[in-house]
């Protein structure tokens, strides 16, 4: 039997992961959802309170799913992974049925793979990273942690992707290109050269700003 499950936030991001999660055949309990202020929910899951109620509960008892989502470098969705597991809980991993991912893939903890979305061969992705709804990343693609690829995007073989990286819907990243860590990539881009750390680039091509 799977631990039971808290989900952080209540949000788009955490709507499309309950829904996900309650569609699937259940080997686990969702015991309710967390978020600062108390808010009703459409799938009727339990308001247990804001996020500090998790440490009412044992982490070798519970899993958490955080539903926070990311618009962008040092978000707060990072800051709430370290935060909890600095404390021992555990993130599921979410695969949406509808993605399709590689046998040889290798995937983080919290890792959360939406719907349509495709993960080549020999891929790894790490820990608490966004693959959003259609995003297809191709062969040999390392991803790193706290990563949102946002949805749409087109990832080519043997790209790199720094820590804590924004790609913005839609973006095209042609092959072998490396993406520095905490960059912002904006929306529609294609990506035709390096980026180092923190850049914030967007156009066609791509052009650091």
């Amino acid at each position: 039997m799977s631990k039971s499950l808290i989900i952080l936030g209540n949000g788009g991001h955490a709507s499309v992961l309950m829904e996900t999660l309650l569609k699937q055949e259940q080997g686990y309990e969702i015991i309710g959802f967390t978020t600062p202020i108390m808010e009703d929910n459409v799938f009727g899951l339990v308001y247990l309170g804001p996020d500090e109620v998790i440490y009412n509960y044992n982490p070798e008892e519970v899993n958490l799913v955080l539903g926070l989502g990311m618009l962008g470098p040092s978000s707060a969705r990072e800051k709430t992974f370290k935060h909890f597991k600095e404390k021992g809980y555990y993130f599921k991993s979410i695969i949406h049925p509808a993605a399709i991912i590689s046998p040889s893939a290798q995937l983080g903890e919290g890792v959360q793979i939406m719907a349509g979305a495709i993960v080549q061969t020999g891929t790894s992705i790490a820990d608490n990273t966004i693959i959003n709804t259609g995003a297809i990343i191709d062969h040999d693609g390392q991803i790193g942690a706290n990563v949102h690829i946002a949805p749409g995007t087109k990832i080519s073989g043997a790209v790199k992707i720094g820590n804590g990286t924004h790609i913005g819907t839609g973006t095209t990243i042609i092959q072998g290109i490396h993406i520095g860590e905490k960059c912002l990539i904006g929306a529609g881009s294609v990506v035709v050269k390096e980026l180092h750390h923190h850049a914030k680039a967007y156009g066609v091509p791509a052009k650091e700003v």
